[in-house]
């Protein structure tokens, strides 16, 4: 019952930019598969009501499709497609942007023994599950608050609230919860990744960034990979050559300087990378890039 509304709210409000009239909530409405795309993850709830969509992060694969959702706790690199759309039927997701803010905020406001106790360890940035009825119906009211804007300000920041108390006491609490966490080993590694990211074209040492994120080397190392499922190395790469992709969609004959400027020094070692990554090199994806709007890097949720 949750889904069939869920369904028609989505199909009725999907935009072609997937924004909509709630701060933070996004509609995708996609109408055949795509091939594999690489983007930046968000802090972010998706949530599928019809169709199916996969995510790669490093060497784990989430898939997950209609009653399903995903959370995202950290701003990963990841490749992502819709595996299962049509015109007569279209794959239809919701997405709300997570707010280290506000997770703290409810966290704060818990009383004892509102928040299951943690497993050990730190949890992927990245996890599904199937999606219970309280958190559906919750995301329903929310999205039926575009058709009452009269309620909507007052409303929808309410409902986000529950949706995020939801996700929060739920099978994927810990993943969640750890976002708000100032301590957390999630939020230990989310200061290295922003690092990475921000200089993602200078050679750094790992020692370095264990030390600024406040872990010793071999803590950094285990929590860096539970979290990404990559090798800080690993990561710089993946930024790098997606900002490459991005910088290649404007300018497409550059390819040496693009190269150069995301941090390889030598063009051979850039263009051998950006193949195994992309499946082409650098010009000729560049080329594919311009001619079809639709192959630039869109974020992962929903």
């Amino acid at each position: 019952m949750h889904l069939e509304e869920l369904r028609t709210l989505l199909a009725r409000h999907a935009r072609p930019d997937w924004t909509t009239a709630i701060d933070g909530v996004l509609i995708s409405k996609v109408d055949r598969p795509d091939p594999p795309a690489p983007s930046m993850s968000g802090t972010v709830l998706a949530v599928i009501a019809q169709g199916a969509k996969r995510l790669a992060l490093g060497d784990r694969v989430y898939a997950y499709g209609a009653g399903q959702y995903l959370v995202a706790s950290v701003d990963l690199p990841v490749t992502g497609q819709f595996t299962q759309a049509a015109p007569e039927q279209p794959a239809l997701g919701f997405g709300l942007t997570l707010e280290p803010s506000a997770v703290a905020e409810l966290l704060l406001q818990a009383g004892p023994g509102d928040i299951p106790r943690p497993a050990g360890g730190t949890p992927s940035g990245i996890a599904v599950s199937d999606a219970p009825p309280a958190l559906l119906d919750a995301v329903v009211r929310l999205l039926r608050l575009l058709d009452e804007p009269g309620d909507r300000a007052v409303l929808a920041p309410l409902v986000k609230r529950e949706i995020l108390w939801r996700l929060i006491t739920g099978e994927q609490g810990a993943t969640v919860r750890q976002l708000g966490l100032a301590d957390s080993g999630l939020s230990h590694v989310a200061r290295a990744v922003r690092w990475i990211r921000e200089h993602y074209a200078e050679p750094f040492r790992v020692e370095d960034v264990a030390r600024l994120s406040g872990m010793s080397v071999s803590a950094f190392y285990r929590n860096f990979q539970a979290v990404t499922a990559m090798s800080p190395i690993q990561f710089q790469k993946q930024i790098r050559l997606q900002e490459a992709r991005l910088l290649l969609a404007t300018r497409p004959g550059d390819v040496t300087g693009v190269g150069h400027r995301v941090g390889y020094d030598n063009p051979s070692q850039f263009s051998r990378e950006y193949r195994r990554q992309f499946g082409a090199p650098p010009s000729r994806d560049a080329a594919r890039l311009r001619s079809t709007a639709g192959a630039l890097p869109r974020a992962a949720g929903p």
